[in-house]
């Protein structure tokens, strides 16, 4: 499903944002990334969804070369991908149900359909009665479920998470993990990003860990908490 093979990646000539990163995610597979700030957690998240092309090596999603698709081409690899970002993302202006419905409408769903499957998700996230408010009438948490809605609307392949409990109290946490976990179960290959130690104990899923760019640990949830500090 994801395949990074010795990736390395430079913004400029003297700054290394990852450093020879080689790991698998497979089929159905719900893992977390994990590390202090600026570990690089946020640029491996980009390199899967072709925000960025790999310095060298390979990055491999979904059986396609990230570097060998052309511009055109990437917009048909993310509709198999839905990515929870840090900052939300959601249009100001535009209400809860228009933010959702945006994924659908851009992969040439019908009217009707996209009304069914936008109210089906916000009921799953808990949103269902403030489809037409928008974002800045909203709690920091009920946004973050609309950004979870937005990513899970076309049931994606792969979902992306990057830091998506950092402002929640711990029963909103809950609730998150709770959704990511279901999405999972429906096979779903599920990647969250996040350097919550807490949030990482309360599953057994495997564990990346990066330090300065580097994999210093691709192992059990348990034995993650020292290398992330």
């Amino acid at each position: 499903m994801i395949q990074f093979h010795n990736v390395s990646l430079a913004y400029q000539k003297d700054a290394t944002a990852l450093d020879t990163i080689s790991f698998r995610a497979a089929k159905g597979e719900f893992l977390f990334l994990t590390g202090p700030s600026g570990a690089g957690k946020t640029t491996l998240l980009k390199l899967i969804y072709g925000a960025l092309r790999p310095s060298r090596g390979q990055v491999i999603v979904n059986g396609q070369n990230i570097s060998r698709l052309t511009p055109a081409e990437v917009p048909f690899l993310r509709r198999t991908i839905g990515v929870v970002f840090q900052d939300f993302k959601l249009l100001p202006h535009r209400t809860v149900f228009e933010n959702v419905a945006i994924t659908l409408e851009v992969a040439g769903c019908s009217g009707s359909d996209i009304g069914k499957r936008v109210m089906h998700i916000l009921r799953q996230v808990g949103m269902e009665g403030k489809q037409g408010l928008t974002p800045l009438r909203l709690s920091g948490g009920e946004q973050q479920r609309v950004a979870l809605a937005r990513a899970l609307v076309n049931e994606p392949r792969i979902l992306l998470a990057d830091e998506p409990t950092g402002n929640l109290d711990e029963a909103n946490k809950m609730q998150i993990l709770s959704i990511f976990k279901e999405a999972n179960v429906k096979g779903t290959t599920v990647i969250v990003a996040t350097h919550d130690r807490r949030l990482i104990e309360q599953t057994h899923q495997r564990v990346i860990v990066l330090r300065n760019g580097c994999l210093v640990e691709a192992g059990e949830a348990g034995h993650a908490e020292e290398a992330s500090r």
